[in-house]
């Protein structure tokens, strides 16, 4: 869901990024009905979408690296060390974001990212967080899922705000 709600939040702004979705678990499997239906409220089409696991390759290669937990963002971490200036849960980079301010005109993206990172301790990897963590529905009422669908696009639209609202 945060793929495709940060993808048309870019399209929206005429920003041309790639954003691709990959996680920790799951190789092919299609998303839920319940998200896909979802999904079309916000006038996302994702019922061609199927699951992959993030690669060493992937990681290594994204300008940023969005988690929507600590427990996928140490994954990424492990997975592709080099990954770390660029790996964040999304509730920490906007968290960061808005501490350093958004991204200036014509600043490049790296250098933002290099400036939400400074400071950033790998220890803080460890545990959970309910600061950090944004809650998983699966296996959730339909409610669940709509509630977290809400959360995901105030938080992308956010993290557009202060990442690429001044390009």
């Amino acid at each position: 869901m945060a793929a495709a709600l940060l993808a048309r939040r870019l399209a929206g702004l005429g920003v041309t990024v790639p954003v691709h979705s990959a996680g920790m678990i799951g190789c092919g499997a299609p998303p839920q009905p319940e998200v896909v239906s979802l999904m079309a409220s916000y006038g996302i089409e994702i019922g061609s979408h199927r699951s992959r696991i993030a690669s060493a390759a992937d990681l290594a290669c994204a300008s940023l690296v969005l988690a929507m937990a600590r427990d996928s963002l140490r994954y990424a971490v492990i997975t592709e060390p080099q990954a770390w200036p660029r790996t964040f849960t999304l509730k920490e980079i906007i968290r960061r974001g808005e501490q350093i301010g958004p991204r200036r005109h014509g600043e490049p993206f790296a250098d933002w990212i290099s400036r939400a990172h400074a400071g950033r301790e790998r220890k803080w990897l460890l545990g959970d967080s309910a600061e950090d963590d944004v809650a998983d529905p699966a296996g959730g009422s339909l409610r669940a899922y709509a509630d977290a669908a809400a959360v995901l696009d105030r938080l992308v639209t956010r993290l557009v705000e202060l990442a690429w609202a001044a390009t």
